[in-house]
């Protein structure tokens, strides 16, 4: 081989080492997932490691997902509460952001409504800032009636359609009314309820996370709505 040959290679070669070492750290890095919702994904009353988001991390990393996974959950919020915060929470510049909440509106009766537009506003702003958003659904209580049930359980797939948002339709599928898996307020899953949870909704995270394009992110709209425009 002439020396000038192997000069050409030798630099081809560098400039494919070098091509590849911009591109790769952007597929390297972490995909940051927000849970961010009520005290049904915030690890009410269980210790941290058998809380939802610790969990739902043991799970996705299992699975041989490279995240990130942070607590935004705060107990007994509502979905006023979170759209109050929901800026601060997204300081974690997260790629995935889990959005449960209703519960709580529905146990206060809180006109359903009032919960779409909150959560409306939430998905705005997260989709605004670049983050690839997955619904989970609550269901009404029977005890509210029939006309109460019916508006507040629409609440979920019409918001799903209308952002074209993937849902989980029911964020405690599998687990309420079974004791078993239920603390003992019948109201928030124990260690092994959440473990149901998780693995009712990680599939639909985990095809969510193979969607998101780690070297292309959406930047960021100066137009994105704030929280005075609701």
């Amino acid at each position: 081989m002439s020396k000038t040959l192997f000069t050409s290679l030798a630099k081809v070669a560098a400039l494919a080492l070098f091509l590849a070492s911009l591109a790769a750290p952007a597929f390297a890095q972490p995909l940051n997932v927000l849970i961010f919702g009520d005290s049904l994904t915030s690890g009410f009353d269980l210790p941290e490691a058998q809380g939802f988001p610790a969990q739902l991390k043991h799970r996705l990393l299992a699975d041989g997902y490279n995240v990130v996974v942070w607590n935004g959950s705060n107990a007994g919020d509502t979905s006023a509460d979170g759209y109050s915060r929901i800026n601060e929470a997204l300081q974690y510049n997260p790629d995935l952001v889990l959005v449960e909440f209703g519960a709580n509106d529905m146990l206060d009766r809180v006109d359903p409504r009032v919960t779409y537009r909150y959560l409306d506003a939430i998905i705005r702003i997260c989709k605004a800032r670049g983050a690839r958003v997955v619904l989970a659904g609550m269901l009404s209580l029977p005890k509210h009636g029939p006309n109460y049930i019916v508006g507040f359980n629409n609440i979920y797939p019409t918001l799903a359609h209308a952002h074209r948002v993937p849902l989980y339709p029911f964020m405690l599928a599998g687990v309420f009314g079974h004791p078993a898996l239920m603390q003992s307020d019948g109201k928030h899953p124990n260690a092994l309820g959440v473990a149901v949870m998780v693995a009712g909704i990680a599939p639909l995270i985990e095809a969510n996370l193979r969607r998101i394009r780690v070297a292309s992110p959406t930047p960021f709209s100066p137009d994105a709505p704030l929280l005075s425009q609701l």
